[in-house]
């Protein structure tokens, strides 16, 4: 195809395989009948008039202008397809020029304007009341398929409804998730796990198997991995460096033992493991080899607490991020968080593909087998431990990568007594503990390690979180669980927003960005109930309305994008907001009222619109991606 030819095709595609609101059922006046193209925006209203800015791009003129003498067969702009409009039908006519006698009455077929009610196509998504914010959500409902208690939960790589758990004491289990609304509960083998290593695994308050993850090519090689927490007095293979050494300005023999345990007992560690070869492909595996691989990272904690140790990889680099707390003690003595020599406090970031050889394990002074990404930020700064991605945290617990935007990487981050936390971590960034504790300088007890002055760093303060007087005054009593953004079509007035809660299941909170992409947040706590028809029985907090789901560990996500709570008292879905009462104008309720409608050919165009029929939309962009 020649230059113009291309031009034409790119346009077209753009046309007919336009995103839409995902949660628009009628973005087409009923009455308009079958539509096999968007409505265009073109010309037809003045562009000085106060009821359409849209009309001025004259959308529909520029593919006139584009396409008008370019041929097309079985062109989705024949007069034909949009009925009595326009010329006959000519069999050999092939060109847009050709079919209809002038821009006019092309665009008087195939344009409109946002006077006339239509939603009309200007080259960007198409949304239904574009310029009317998102429903604010009324809450939040949940229904309960499963009891165990989980600390983790990741959708199988295989694209399936399995998802994988984890306890953390040391056990994983492959379990089925049920179709939402089909009454079904977690289909699971609590007696036939996928692995068990809790006989490696130190099981504390504090401490177990904190994390899982698997390889983005785990359906092709089967490796996975595991994050957990080991004792040197009990386990032999539990053996690596303390944290506490010369190189942080920390002296282990000058550290208290810490409930009853001596500094750097507990190790964190991450080992690879691999699906049983059982000659099947991996994603058909049910179980895995009880022996690790090989240890990628270990090393000694000086404190029993604030681990962390979620593991993750990256959507778009594949590389392995480790998040890591300052280690514990009330207010980080020693101020590893700020120390870039430390990797406590630190989220960090591993290339576990590219093994280096004992020798440049040795030379490199790593801590396991694993390798450095070369765009690291020790890159730009000589000062900071190559492992290094981001620094300043005090216990971050759950981040995610957003599915739709990857660059959105949030963790919520523990406080010490005032406030919890929520951050857009970037590479290189420092998220200001323990010089600040959310948005507050934050003045230790004690700091035998020493001080890091304020205007030193150049902190990155928080987006959202809660203050501890929001949900208890206690001390101890407010501790954050991060979440993730929901991209799930289950609950429209909730999709987009970060959702986030309180271990101890006082609040929910879901963060609204506005505008899109420019990093302001605003937080609102949000009420949640469980459905009435919840396949499992919910039990109630006594004297509330609220659902007791004990302690909220975590949140996962499944391969639909539905999102689930695991919680101590069990593992529960978000669901529609009408199966608990909840009104949001975007919920499709006429889903509910006919679960399984078979269209007519007469209620197809009026329900959506004609144009977004499966079939013929993908049938059309076919055809544009096999002829461009």
């Amino acid at each position: 195809m020649n230059v113009s030819d291309t031009a034409c095709a790119s346009l077209l595609k753009s046309i007919l395989c336009a995103k839409c609101d995902q949660f628009s059922s009628e973005l087409f006046k009923a009455e308009s009948g079958l539509r096999t193209v968007p409505v265009l925006c073109n010309s037809t209203v003045s562009v000085n008039s106060s009821q359409s800015t849209s009309t001025g791009n004259d959308y529909c003129g520029k593919v006139w202008d584009t396409c008008q003498n370019v041929s097309m067969w079985n062109s989705p702009f024949a007069p034909s397809l949009k009925g009595g409009a326009g010329l006959p039908v000519n069999s050999t006519a092939t060109k847009i020029a050709e079919l209809w006698k002038s821009k006019a009455d092309f665009c008087k077929a195939f344009g409109g304007s946002s006077e006339d009610e239509s939603v009309c196509f200007d080259g960007e998504p198409v949304k239904l009341n574009n310029n009317k914010a998102l429903d604010a959500p009324k809450g939040l409902c949940v229904e309960k398929i499963g009891n165990g208690s989980y600390l983790n939960m990741v959708a199988h790589p295989d694209r399936s409804n399995r998802v994988f758990l984890s306890n953390q004491k040391g056990q994983i289990w492959l379990a089925t998730v049920p179709e939402q609304g089909s009454g079904g509960m977690l289909d699971i083998n609590e007696f036939k796990t996928f692995l068990d290593i809790s006989d490696e695994v130190l099981f504390d308050t504090e401490l177990g198997l904190m994390g899982m993850a698997f390889h983005p090519s785990f359906t092709q090689n089967g490796r996975f991995f595991v994050s957990y927490n080991c004792d040197k007095v009990s386990s032999p293979r539990c053996s690596g460096r303390c944290s506490c050494n010369s190189n942080a300005d920390c002296d282990p023999s000058k550290l208290h033992p810490d409930n009853g345990a001596q500094p750097c007992r507990y190790h964190s560690v991450i080992a690879e493991y691999t699906i049983n070869k059982t000659g099947l492909e991996p994603s058909m595996a049910t179980s895995a080899h009880p022996s690790e691989v090989r240890r990628i990272f270990t090393m000694g904690l000086p404190f029993t607490g604030h681990h962390a140790g979620q593991i993750l990889f990256g959507p778009t680099d594949g590389y392995l991020y480790f998040m890591m707390g300052d280690g514990g003690s009330r207010g980080d003595p020693y101020n590893f968080a700020q120390n870039k020599k430390s990797l406590l406090g630190k989220i960090m970031r591993f290339n576990i593909d590219d093994l280096p050889t004992a020798k440049g394990i040795a030379d490199r002074g790593l801590w396991g087998n694993y390798s450095i990404p070369s765009d690291n930020p020790y890159s730009d700064d000589k000062e900071l431990e190559p492992e290094i991605w981001a620094m300043g945290f005090r216990n971050p617990w759950r981040c995610s990568f957003d599915f739709e935007r990857p660059s959105y990487f949030l963790c919520t981050d523990v406080g010490q007594e005032i406030f919890e936390e929520v951050n857009i971590v970037t590479k290189g960034g420092n998220y200001g503990w323990r010089v600040y504790e959310g948005n507050s300088l934050y003045h230790p007890l004690q700091s035998p390690g020493g001080n890091t002055s304020a205007n030193s760093i150049n902190p990155i303060f928080p987006v959202m979180g809660y203050s501890h007087n929001d949900v208890n005054k206690n001390e101890g009593s407010a501790s954050i669980t991060g979440g993730c953004f929901y991209r799930s079509k289950s609950d429209p007035c909730m999709y987009g927003r970060y959702l986030y809660a309180d271990l101890f299941a006082g609040g929910l909170w879901a963060g609204n960005e506005t505008p899109e992409n420019s990093g302001n947040f605003t937080s609102t706590r949000i009420p949640f109930s469980c459905a009435n028809d919840s396949p499992m029985q919910c039990n109630t907090v006594e004297g509330s309305p609220l659902p007791a789901l004990g302690y909220i560990f975590s949140f996962g996500e499944d391969n639909r994008k539905d999102l689930f709570i695991l919680a101590s008292s069990g593992l529960y879905r978000v669901v529609r907001p009408s199966r608990c009462n909840y009104a949001c104008s975007k919920e499709d309720l006429s889903v509910l009222q006919n679960p399984s409608p078979k269209p007519s050919s007469s209620s197809l165009g009026s329900r959506l619109g004609g144009i977004y029929n499966g079939f013929v939309f993908s049938f059309i962009c076919t055809f544009l991606l096999l002829h461009s």
